[in-house]
């Protein structure tokens, strides 16, 4: 079976002799800037090159005159592309972070390691205009469930200083041959104005039965009240420690995490469990085999940095198909999650490790969203889920650049963690301090309800108790978020010691603290 990656995008193309501009993601032919304004310029060349100018992130480029430009993310990458060939331009700014120029290259290329999938073509530093560039070429096999498979690359990375760094990345389904006329025609410019995001909003489409219909009516309309979940490690499969952590909190808890992998079957007997129940499962579906090795360097076939690549090549047809048989089968509603926090690199089915390349993880959502719709599975509510924090936070690996279409998803889900100070580099962060911005942030991007998928404090470097009275305070000012997921759990160190404590019934002062709390909203029966 082969898919389509459908793109609603701003794009736009030049004439002959003919000027455009782009102020704010508007396409004009008159220049009517503002000193604030995201401004672009695109011009004719020559007989084969436009000339694209990008004053907002400061540079300017020569690009094959048929490709189509598209600003929509300006403020994280400019696209040009055809059918065969896209070329992208990402531009980072490391001052005041804890990376710079040399983390950039370094530890973004380290995919190159997984020989099995890659293989590298050149690998060098060259100089252009009197600045040192590295470049990488490569090529992996090419993917038989995506059409026209990009799987050609080149990445150059512009060293502009110690902190600023511009990366041409080109893909084709074909050998790239050219890549230095394109490479050698970048120059920077002095930024004006600031880059905005303008992108296009659509419809889902998910198909939904009318129980499920009714569940979303219910729990995500625009005005269903918050609901309160948890992830309890038994449940749904047994219920008895969830029953007893209700008892304690004093309040029913609808919603659940259920996490699974590509070793397991479709976990029906929980999810009937939980329907039996009257909860309802945020199914989560991870990409990964934990018999696998973790690893990059290695040759060998059970690898995890590989299951993207194979999944996308057919292998795992068979599992899918299953899959959607028995979510359809199933028939009640559940809350699919595939493959969250996706931007961050304890993640392997990160861009992190598929080559820098985002589209991979698209490709693998919409893959698996018509493999259900060609089963007609109508019981399904898409949850798109990243981590509040990138890491590496590089724009190659912004949470946009995953994003695989409002026709592909339902809901938005949040997850930021109050970590505490047990492991170095981590800090205490409030509620407020990571969900102001980034439920802001998603506001102005997706037209859709939201959740929060899964979130805890640790007790470990601050008072938890005053912690989840905060949140409590502020969630409240949050009302597209419809559904808040606490995972009562612990993460441990490597010698087994417990590091972030996020259990719900940790004490007796967080088991109050809950139960006087929960009080105060209406929750589902």
């Amino acid at each position: 079976m082969m898919i389509c990656i459908n793109l609603i995008i701003l794009t736009v193309s030049t004439a002959a002799n003919e000027i455009t501009y782009i102020i704010n993601g508007t396409i004009t032919t008159d220049d009517t800037r503002q000193p604030d304004d995201d401004f672009k310029k695109l011009e004719a060349h020559n007989t084969w090159f436009n000339h694209y100018t990008d004053f907002a992130n400061g540079y300017s480029i020569i690009y094959p005159i048929h490709m189509k430009a598209d600003v929509s993310l300006s403020p994280i990458r400019t696209l040009f592309a055809d059918d065969q060939t896209t070329i992208e331009i990402y531009y980072d700014n490391f001052t005041n972070t804890a990376s710079n120029a040399i983390d950039y290259i370094h530890y973004g290329n380290r995919f190159i390691s997984n020989t099995r999938d890659h293989t590298i073509e050149e690998n060098k530093t060259i100089w252009i205009n009197n600045h040192k560039v590295h470049l990488l070429k490569w090529t992996r096999r090419q993917l038989s469930r995506i059409p026209n498979d990009k799987n050609h690359y080149v990445s150059a990375e512009i060293v502009k200083n110690n902190y600023e760094v511009y990366t041409i990345f080109i893909k084709s389904s074909q050998a790239i041959e050219n890549e230095l006329d394109i490479i050698n025609s970048f120059t920077f410019l002095d930024r004006q104005g600031t880059a905005h995001i303008k992108k296009p909003d659509g419809h889902s489409l998910t198909q939904m039965n009318q129980e499920t219909q009714a569940f979303w009516h219910k729990y995500f309309s625009k005005n269903s009240p918050l609901q309160w979940g948890v992830f309890e490690p038994s449940a749904p499969e047994t219920l008895e420690d969830l029953t007893v952590l209700e008892d304690k909190v004093g309040s029913k808890l609808s919603f659940l995490i259920r996490y699974q992998t590509l070793d397991e079957q479709f976990p029906l007997y929980g999810l009937q469990q939980a329907y039996e129940n009257h909860k309802y499962v945020e199914l989560t579906l991870q990409t990964i085999r934990p018999g696998m090795i973790d690893a990059l360097s290695t040759n060998n076939q059970d690898n995890n940095a590989s299951v993207i690549y194979d999944i996308l090549d057919g292998q795992y047809d068979n599992y899918l198909h299953e899959y959607a048989q028995q979510l359809k089968s199933f028939g009640h509603p559940v809350l699919f999650r595939l493959n969250n926090e996706m931007n961050g690199d304890w993640c392997w089915y990160s861009a992190y490790y598929t080559a820098k390349d985002a589209e991979l993880y698209k490709a693998l959502w919409i893959y698996i969203h018509t493999i259900f719709a060609q089963h007609n599975v109508d019981n399904v509510i898409w949850i798109w889920n990243p981590h509040d924090v990138s890491k590496p936070d590089f724009k190659w690996n912004h949470y946009m650049t995953y994003y695989p279409g409002d026709e592909y998803v339902d809901v938005i889900g949040l997850t930021g963690y109050n970590t505490g100070t047990y492991f170095p580099g981590e800090q205490w962060r409030g509620f407020d301090n990571i969900y102001q911005t980034i439920y802001a942030e998603y506001n102005e991007l997706f037209p859709k309800p939201f959740m929060i998928s899964e979130f805890g404090s640790n007790s470990v470097g601050g008072d938890k108790a005053q912690w989840i009275n905060a949140m409590f305070d502020t969630i409240k000012q949050f009302s597209n978020i419809k559904v808040a997921i606490w995972w009562s759990g612990i993460d441990y160190d490597k010698n087994g010691n417990p590091g972030r404590i996020y259990l719900m019934d940790e004490d007796e002062k967080i088991i109050d603290t809950f139960r006087s709390r929960l009080k105060e909203f209406k929750l589902a029966k």
